[in-house]
C-alpha cells in the first residue's frame, strides 16, 4: 500500500513564494493618475459619517459613563472611567470624567462629528467635566437636557418617636 502524503513544517518552509501571494489592492482603470502613470493614493475615510449625534452622560458618585448615538438612537461609541483604568474612588472624579470625554471624542473623530445634543443623567461630580472634555476638541453643543430621575414620593419616612 502507498503511504499517504503528509506535510510537515519543514515542507511548508520550502514552498515557493508564489504559493502564497499577498493580497493587493485592486486598481480602478478610471482612477486619477499622476504624471508618472501611477494611481493617486487617496486617504480612505470612515465608511460611517456622523454630522450630528446625541451624547448621553450618566454620572454617579462612583463612575461616569458616556454613550454617543446617532439621531436614531443607534450606539456609535461608548466609554467609562472604569474602562480607562481608573479604580475605586478615582472613577467618580471630575478628572476621570474629562478623560472619558476626550477618549470618546478620539474614537469618533474620524467620523466628522460637528454638533452634539447632550442628555445628562445622575448627580455625580463628572457631569460637567465630561461634557467639557468631549467638546474641547471643537464639537458644538446644540442643547443640554437634564434627565436625572427624581422620585415623586420617595421612601417611606421614619416612624414617629414615642416619648
Amino acid at each position: 500500500m502507498a503511504k499517504p502524503a503528509t506535510t510537515t513544517k519543514k515542507d511548508e518552509a520550502v514552498k515557493p513564494a508564489s504559493a502564497k501571494t499577498p493580497k493587493t489592492a485592486k486598481t480602478n482603470a478610471d482612477a486619477p493618475k499622476q504624471a508618472s502613470g501611477e494611481p493617486v493614493v487617496v486617504a480612505v475615510s470612515s465608511k460611517k459619517r456622523l454630522d450630528t449625534g446625541v451624547l448621553y452622560v450618566q454620572s454617579t458618585y462612583n463612575n461616569t459613563k458616556l454613550l454617543l448615538t446617532d439621531e436614531k438612537g443607534n450606539a456609535v461609541a461608548a466609554s467609562s472611567a472604569g474602562a480607562l483604568g481608573f479604580k475605586g474612588a478615582k472613577k467618580g472624579t471630575p478628572f476621570a470624567a474629562a478623560k472619558v470625554g476626550e477618549t470618546l471624542f478620539a474614537k469618533v473623530a474620524h467620523m466628522g462629528l460637528k454638533e452634539v445634543s447632550v442628555v445628562v443623567k445622575g448627580t455625580g461630580s463628572g457631569r460637567e467635566s465630561s461634557i467639557r472634555g468631549f467638546t474641547s476638541k471643537g464639537v458644538t453643543i446644540s442643547s443640554i437636557k437634564d434627565a436625572t430621575p427624581v422620585p415623586f414620593n420617595g421612601p417611606k419616612p421614619k416612624r414617629a418617636r414615642r416619648v
